[in-house]
């Protein structure tokens, strides 16, 4: 059993919520091992520069994953994206989460800690049912257990290539109303929340976080963008009818966000557990303003 280990296994540790995760739980002190797939790749040398241990497997590799859970404590379960042109492949999403959990139940995992994403207030298709099998199987595990549900990461203004979000040719396309409040969240925010999980399981078992940390309108957000870099950014709504090509989860998102059905996370009370939850304004002045303005300047 390794139901005092400190020691956490981060899933997903090259990407964004599961690297910043490991960041900061090695700041605090915390042994940390991550699961990465090419131990030779530059994101996981980074980990490693930092301090932590590498573990080589993936989510359909039984045996890999059992190497990486033994002699842990806690485990993030961050599962692979899996959104393709025809839209999520929920049942291997949700097998490969499931197969995670039973798997940290048999190691004698102690602790997890899920982040998936944010419940709309009246939950259909729209990308959602894998994550929500996988927070069953966490609820049923018999583990102390948190579930993170955050909304739209701030740093999506980064992408590119994306079929929605992004920045291109000063336009930033999007699903969603450009005069409707559209919660967002900064990833090391959502990393916070989770050390704060890891570090006091006790006060956080049993517990789901809606988390955002700013509502800015689409049309403010990229004004406030445009103020940050000096590049003038313009909002722009796709219609519902590219939404519906893009697929029936998408279309989903353009009608109940319209519809006044969309995320709806508890800004102040989240502030009041990490007062430190950054704004827009805080994350573009903090780092995401000088990322953009270089990606603009390109």
């Amino acid at each position: 059993m390794s139901s005092h280990s400190d020691l956490v296994l981060i899933t997903g540790a090259t990407g964004k919520q599961g690297g910043a995760t490991a960041r900061q739980l090695l700041r605090a002190g915390r042994p940390v091992r991550a699961l990465v797939r090419d131990r030779e790749s530059a994101a996981a040398q980074e980990l490693a520069a930092a301090g932590a241990e590498l573990a080589v497997g993936d989510f359909d590799d039984r045996d890999s994953i059992a190497a990486a859970l033994a002699g842990v404590g806690a485990v993030l379960l961050v599962p692979p994206a899996l959104y393709q042109a025809g839209g999520w492949d929920v049942d291997l999403e949700a097998r490969r989460g499931q197969n995670l959990v039973a798997a940290a139940v048999a190691a004698g995992v102690d602790q997890i800690v899920f982040t998936g994403i944010a419940s709309f207030r009246e939950e259909r298709n729209w990308g959602s049912v894998g994550k929500r099998r996988i927070e069953d199987a966490v609820r049923a595990s018999g583990l102390r257990w948190t579930i993170l549900r955050p909304v739209r990461f701030m740093e999506n203004y980064l992408l590119e290539g994306s079929v929605v979000d992004g920045i291109v040719d000063g336009v930033h396309r999007h699903l969603f109303a450009g005069d409707q409040p559209l919660q967002m969240i900064a990833v090391d925010d959502v990393a916070a929340f989770a050390v704060l999980a890891f570090t006091d399981p006790a006060r956080f078992h049993g517990e789901i976080l809606e988390l955002a940390g700013d509502s800015p309108t689409p049309v403010g957000a990229a004004a406030e963008i445009s103020e940050s870099t000096g590049h003038p950014i313009r909002y722009q709504e796709i219609t519902m009818a590219e939404a519906e090509a893009m697929g029936p989860e998408l279309a989903n998102v353009w009608r109940q966000t319209r519809a006044g059905q969309g995320w709806h996370a508890d800004i102040p009370a989240l502030r009041e557990i990490l007062p430190s939850l950054r704004t827009l304004d805080a994350w573009l002045a903090e780092t995401g303003g000088a990322q953009l303005k270089a990606l603009l300047e390109r």
